[in-house]
């Protein structure tokens, strides 16, 4: 008498081998069998005649650090079929950290942790929806070794860096990631890098980047990437790999060439892709990086200096933006919720003011913690990556609520990545088959980070499981209106527990905080 038997269900399995009629059975948290199972019984049956029954979907990139402290529902990925998260990425994590530091001002006064162990355990008591692989963020090790110095590290001040990844790689964090467009990341160079990826890969960890350009310099940035997993001898994982700015469109022939290269020589490089031509992070990375050195107030103070914010006004003018393509998505005080949703250009018009001034008065209002979407990309790039084999399938957003209490206008990603792929890009682009869809959603990913039992549908291995029908996946979140879960999936089991039944998310918080196991 098994726990779960799920019957009829057309089975793709994770691999990337073909579709199959089948049962799946669940005892516990695992998967115990999979085939014709008409003979056997169980506590309870799914019918998943004319849907199919794939592995847990495995986000592999976001950035629900904060958000899964503040909601453990993670709602908007549940909606999406996601049962694991990559967290800790582009530089940027909830621990190790600098006591009074973290990604907003609600975690920077959440005193309950600093070390990686101290937040994983607290995740672990609070209790999650979803399972949660850790990352440690660069950022982090450097804004608690130098702050926001804008200089090279001493070797003290990199052996202490060192330390603090040694720690929380013992403490169970599977890599780390740099944010190498994001200060103080940025500020690093590429020699500080390895010596930290030295120390990770001692630990059998990886090296997650959102590389240093994504536009003009990318062929270079992809190379520094390369330099640094080959002379630190860790395996590397380039982030949601696009080419930004039309000048750059068509480049990621050339960069994923070159992987290829390296790969068929024997250096170990995976990547990942959200399905969207545009970005998202916060507005002040339109500023400068050199502008940031120091923090905030510093930053304020360099605007408001006339001959310095001449400066930074130029360098951002020479740019050369489209500000009709960057939209402001959240911003903090009640009078500026009116420029949500609205591009610099037409918040320039409202305000009076020159986009870029425009720009810079928000910022400054708003402490610099106002969010951006910006459109850069192009559609036949997109779906060239989409098709690499080595690309796997990453949201590159935090965990968010629909419904009252939701803020501002993020980039739909949040609640649309993987539908997308399997309604817009699978069954109507025709860009990947289903099959190859679920692998880069699940084995691959389960592959890169080393999950041994997770992302395949096969005895042993935890059942996390994702049912879905798909001819009505799909997608409901738009950049005008975001909030708005994926419709479709008919149910999500998380280690075997029932996380989303019959297209309503449940109370149950199955999920499980990992740790890498030092080899």
């Amino acid at each position: 008498m098994f726990d779960l038997i799920i019957r009829n269900g057309k089975v793709i399995d994770g691999t990337g081998n073909a579709w199959f009629y089948g049962d799946v059975a669940v005892q516990g948290e695992k998967i115990v069998e999979v085939g014709r199972l008409s003979t056997q019984a169980a506590k309870r049956v799914i019918d998943a005649s004319g849907l199919v029954v794939a592995p847990g979907f495995i986000d592999s990139h976001s950035h629900s650090d904060s958000n899964l402290l503040n909601n453990g529902r993670a709602a908007s990925k549940i909606y999406q079929g996601v049962t694991t998260e990559v967290i800790g990425q582009c530089g940027t994590s909830a621990a190790p950290r600098a006591a009074g530091e973290g990604e907003d001002e609600a975690a920077a006064k959440d005193a309950r942790w600093t070390s990686m162990d101290d937040y994983l355990n607290l995740l672990t008591e609070q209790g999650v929806a979803v399972n949660v692989i850790p990352l440690i963020g660069h950022g982090n090790l450097r804004r608690i070794v130098m702050g926001m110095a804008n200089r090279q590290a001493t070797p003290a001040e990199l052996e202490a860096m060192c330390q603090l990844a040694e720690l929380a790689m013992q403490q169970g964090a599977f890599g780390f990631s740099s944010g190498l467009i994001y200060p103080p990341s940025a500020y690093a160079g590429t020699a500080e890098l390895i010596e930290i990826a030295k120390t990770v890969a001692a630990y059998g960890g990886i090296y997650a980047t959102h590389m240093r350009n994504e536009g003009n310099r990318l062929m270079e940035s992809v190379k520094e990437a390369l330099t640094i997993g080959e002379q630190a001898g860790i395996p590397v994982h380039i982030s949601h790999h696009k080419a930004t700015g039309e000048a750059n469109w068509g480049k990621v022939r050339e960069s994923l060439a070159l992987i290829d290269a390296q790969r068929a020589a024997g250096q170990d490089i995976t990547l990942d892709q959200y399905p969207y031509i545009a970005s998202s992070t916060g507005l002040r990375s339109i500023i400068p990086q050199w502008a940031h050195a120091d923090g905030p107030e510093a930053m304020r103070q360099r605007l408001l200096d006339p001959d310095t914010g001449a400066r930074i006004r130029e360098e951002m003018q020479a740019s050369q933006r489209r500000w009709d393509a960057i939209v402001v998505s959240r911003c903090f005080l009640e009078e500026n919720k009116q420029f949500e949703g609205k591009n610099l250009e037409e918040i320039g018009a409202m305000t009076g003011q020159a986009p870029l001034e425009a720009a810079i008065s928000l910022l400054l209002a708003e402490d610099f913690r106002t969010r951006m979407v910006r459109f850069s990309m192009c559609e036949e790039d997109v779906e060239y990556v989409m098709r690499h084999p080595l690309v796997m399938i990453g949201s590159d957003s935090g965990a968010l609520t629909a419904g009252p209490g939701a803020q501002g206008k993020p980039h739909p990603r949040a609640y649309g990545t993987f539908p997308r792929v399997l309604g817009h890009y699978v069954r109507e682009r025709q860009v990947l088959t289903l099959e190859e869809a679920i692998r880069k959603m699940t084995g691959l990913a389960a592959a890169r980070f080393q999950l041994w039992d997770r992302g395949l549908l096969r005895p042993g291995c935890y059942a996390d499981i994702t049912i879905f029908d798909p001819e009505t996946i799909r997608d409901e979140a738009t950049f005008t209106d975001p909030h708005r879960y994926a419709t479709g999936i008919h149910y999500v089991l998380v280690n075997g527990q029932l996380a989303l039944e019959q297209g309503e998310q449940t109370e149950v918080l199955a999920g499980q905080v990992l740790r890498r196991q030092r080899p």
